[in-house]
């Protein structure tokens, strides 16, 4: 147990240093911990809300929050993060699909997608609905905020710096998640993990400081390069699991 909440300080304090929730992470931890699937969903959105609004408040006081940028993505987001967290999905594919996505975290951690280009350009408002829409639908559907992959498309696109993403992105994870967890309650699949309250605080305690020293200075590639490598073994064995599925 005592593992384990220091794995989620960690994931809580370095996701909220990026403007992000932690899901991804949170999932990696709990899968390498063989945490049931049926509580993972509930339990990386609970967290997710919890320090993504901190890491949001931080971002937005220092200056970074874009509401003409966020606004297209949430439009589209919200609903579909609803349906998406409504629908209850078999296990083994719902293993499968969050593999897929913590390979991405893990491109995201390495710095190898979603780099800061120069120059910035006006986003589309019916295409930030569609991205928002697709993204809210996964976010809903295996339990992430999608923060993981909406700043690197915010960067690839030149639509926003580095830090205006992570501002951006804190909130488009909070309102997911909240849509999301919404979803799941509706549709009577709530069941977060034992003692998520504990979880909460060590979350909490993670996300305010990571956000803190984020929205500030802090570069901290060494703890992104293990979290890189956890996120990586926890894919892995996710994916193992899938394919024996299919096979």
């Amino acid at each position: 147990m005592e593992y384990i909440l220091i794995c989620i300080l960690i994931i809580a304090f370095l996701y909220a240093s990026v403007g992000h929730g932690g899901a991804s992470g949170y999932h990696a931890v709990m899968a390498l911990f063989t945490v049931e699937a049926i509580l993972m969903k509930s339990t990386a959105l609970t967290l997710n809300i919890f320090v993504a609004g901190i890491s949001f408040y931080h971002y937005k006081k220092a200056g970074y929050f874009r509401w003409k940028l966020f606004f297209p993505f949430s439009l589209g987001s919200i609903p579909l993060a609803y349906l998406g967290g409504a629908i209850d999905i078999q296990e083994d594919i719902y293993k499968g699909i969050l593999g897929i996505f913590l390979a991405f975290a893990v491109l995201k951690m390495l710095g190898l997608i979603g780099k800061e280009r120069e120059g910035l350009t006006n986003l589309p408002f019916g295409l930030g609905i569609v991205f928002g829409g697709i993204l809210g639908f996964i976010s809903g559907l295996i339990g992430i905020g999608g923060g993981i992959i909406l700043s690197p498309i915010l960067l690839i696109f030149r639509w926003a710096k580095m830090k205006e993403a992570a501002a951006i992105s804190a909130l488009f994870i909070l309102v997911n998640s909240v849509s999301g967890l919404i979803g799941i309650i509706s549709s009577g699949n709530y069941k977060p993990i034992d003692d998520i309250w504990i979880w909460i605080i060590i979350a909490i305690i993670g996300g305010f400081a990571g956000s803190y020293f984020g929205s500030k200075k802090i570069s901290s590639k060494r703890v992104q390069y293990l979290l890189s490598i956890i996120l990586s073994i926890a894919s892995i064995k996710l994916l193992i699991t899938f394919f024996n599925f299919i096979a």
